[in-house]
């Protein structure tokens, strides 16, 4: 990281010049299944992997960023990556870039690529970093099958202010020929995927048309054409989750894969801080009577989903314990959180320097009619929050590397 520091320059300029250096390994891949879109890019691959894997099958796998250690970037084969493998890696990539201009994101792909050509497994699964067209993740020339979550505002200072603009970017992992999942989409962001599709021949699989997914009596309804699916109900909560389920579920089916591999999909998943529920550590023996919640969300369509989440669970009062990144419209995913929390405190993010202070976070909820203060830690944040009502329903939010440090402090 201090040899490459955490600059976006979105151009892949510099990946096929590494890329050849290296003896081009994106060439030499398992059949990839890569993945874009604003928000469920990660839980949609985490149930592709539980389902392939459930079938019995060996997946690779790159997501970002990571939580707690680099290595949950890398999975090999279905295991993360050992250290010594990582470290070799990575100075072979330092070697054959021979110290020109790289990013950090770039040249960690790199080495994830690398390490992925030199392993047998079945699939490999990418999750895009940003965009899509021009992310390093988009070097492989024809995967298997390509997938978009549903593309919503975010990262406007790289991608363009415009849904259609976003959608545009988000589009360029299309392929030739290439089926890709669609999941839902606004008509704007759907509209240009589809010019996009056209221009290159490649098939769409669109919910609500191609297929659909939906939860009934307690379980996931899948539908595609004259085929239906009785599935259980993913084990990532929330209707956000049935969304990204069934993009999953469709790309399953394309990749040739049947119910078997569906439902591990669904049942197996694990994706940590996707409001996850704390049940050991530092911040649970703190706070033995309360409900403790995780989550990574940090953009207004994350607040969203959040909101339609806790509405469903059983009342207890809401606090929030938010830390956010000031790239981010903070005010616009705390504002559909602001009519159900009690309270808020703004916490600060260690080692973040573009990480609000946890007064601009207050000050921010205060902003949308929340009663908000600070605290110097979570651990205190959820202390406070206890001390006047021991059984609240606490939820830590704001950004995935708060999540991290949590995940990190609370062991």
């Amino acid at each position: 990281m201090s040899l490459h520091p955490k600059v976006i320059d979105l151009t892949l300029d510099r990946m096929w010049r590494l890329l050849d250096a290296l003896g081009n390994p994106q060439d030499r891949l398992p059949p990839v299944v890569h993945i874009a879109g604003t928000n469920g890019k990660g839980s949609v691959l985490a149930m592709l992997r539980a389902g392939l894997e459930g079938d019995g099958r060996r997946v690779h796998a790159y997501t970002s960023p990571h939580l707690v250690r680099f290595h949950e970037r890398i999975r090999l084969a279905g295991d993360l990556i050992p250290e010594a493998v990582l470290a070799e890696t990575l100075d072979e990539c330092e070697a054959a870039n021979g110290g020109c201009e790289i990013t950090y994101f770039e040249i960690t792909t790199c080495a994830a690529l690398l390490a992925f050509s030199r392993v047998p497994a079945d699939f490999t699964l990418l999750e895009v970093g940003l965009g899509g067209r021009l992310d390093a993740t988009n070097v492989v020339g024809r995967p298997a099958l390509t997938a978009l979550t549903p593309v919503s505002l975010d990262h406007q200072r790289y991608l363009g202010d415009s849904l259609g603009g976003i959608a545009y970017e988000k589009a360029g992992i299309l392929k030739r020929g290439v089926p890709c999942a669609v999941g839902r989409q606004e008509s704007e962001a759907l509209g240009v995927i589809e010019r996009q599709a056209v221009g290159i021949d490649a098939p769409l699989l669109i919910r609500g048309r191609n297929w659909r997914a939906w939860e009934a009596h307690g379980r996931l309804a899948f539908e595609n054409g004259d085929r239906r699916l009785d599935l259980p109900l993913p084990a990532l909560r929330g209707a956000h989750q049935i969304e990204n389920a069934g993009i999953a579920i469709a790309s399953l089916l394309e990749l040739g894969f049947g119910e078997t591999a569906c439902e591990a999909g669904l049942r197996c998943v694990r994706w940590p801080a996707r409001m996850q529920k704390l049940t050991t550590g530092v911040l649970v023996r703190a706070a033995p009577e309360a409900e403790i919640h995780l989550d990574g969300g940090h953009n207004p369509a994350a607040g969203q989903a959040l909101a339609s989440l806790l509405e469903e669970l059983p009342p207890r009062p809401l606090h929030l314990v938010a830390g956010l990144l000031r790239t981010k419209d903070v005010r616009g995913f705390i504002r559909p959180l602001a009519c159900l929390a009690r309270s808020l405190h703004g916490v600060p993010i260690s080692g973040q320097p573009a990480a609000l202070t946890a007064r601009e976070t207050a000050s921010a909820a205060r902003a949308e009619g929340i009663v908000a203060e600070t605290a110097d830690s979570v651990e205190a944040a959820v202390r406070a929050i206890t001390g006047g009502e021991p059984s609240a329903r606490i939820l830590i939010c704001g950004s995935l590397h708060l999540a991290g440090e949590v995940l990190r402090e609370n062991g």
